[in-house]
């Protein structure tokens, strides 16, 4: 039997919501590596909405879970429902969405709060030393949730953000998009995807190698 890889989505599109490409691109990836994504998203309306066309605000009201369900074909759930003894490892896509509906770090960086159905996933995931992987801007909300122990994480090299990520108590690391950061004290691994970019190629290079890595880390029990 494969890994259960726990996969947060944030919304369905990068400047509200979850960044389509990471997405698709982990799940992709979570299923090659021979494991099966079970995807959750917190059940509760989106910060703001924005058309993609224009990148103007709509002022709209969507729900998290709702556009979650169209990256996910359906097969989503409340995060508040996700056990963590259920899952071998947990993977948070990019997109505004992970720093906007998923935690405030968008806004408030090193104060962000986090949603906390989401928060109590990842820290209990860590609790039962489980691999972590986080994507693209998602790292700013590892930082915040798990800060006090001081996991090494990246974005890239945004300075500001990672400024942001330190003062949250993490230890940030530069990296280029194809490749990525691993903590193996703290089990977390991660990837700058789109916050460098430029496109998908190069952003599926760091996540296939993020997922595979994580998958790595899963304990062989959980895959016998």
């Amino acid at each position: 039997m494969g890994a259960r890889i726990g996969v947060v989505l944030s919304g369905c599109g990068f400047q509200d919501g979850a960044e389509i490409h990471e997405s698709v691109l982990t799940l992709l990836a979570i299923e090659r590596g021979g494991a099966e994504a079970v995807c959750f998203a917190p059940d509760r309306d989106q910060a703001k909405v924005v058309n993609h066309l224009t990148g103007e605000e709509t002022g709209e009201t969507r729900n998290v879970l709702v556009e979650s369900a169209r990256i996910a074909r359906g097969a989503i759930r409340d995060v508040t429902e996700a056990n963590a003894d259920e899952l071998d490892a947990l993977i948070l896509p990019g997109g505004f969405g992970a720093a906007l509906n998923l935690s405030t770090f968008a806004t408030q960086g090193p104060d962000a709060e986090i949603d906390p159905g989401v928060a109590a996933l990842v820290q209990a995931v860590y609790a039962q030393k489980k691999p972590i992987g986080a994507i693209c801007i998602a790292p700013g909300l590892i930082a915040k949730a798990l800060g006090e122990h001081a996991p090494t994480l990246t974005i890239g090299n945004d300075a500001g953000t990672a400024q942001a990520i330190e003062a949250c108590g993490a230890k940030h690391q530069e990296c280029p998009v194809e490749d990525f950061v691993v903590d193996t004290e703290h089990r977390i691994v991660s990837t700058p995807a789109y916050m460098l970019g430029p496109g998908v190629k190069d952003v599926a290079a760091g996540i296939e190698r993020c997922v595979a890595e994580v998958l790595r880390l899963v304990e062989p029990a959980a895959v016998a």
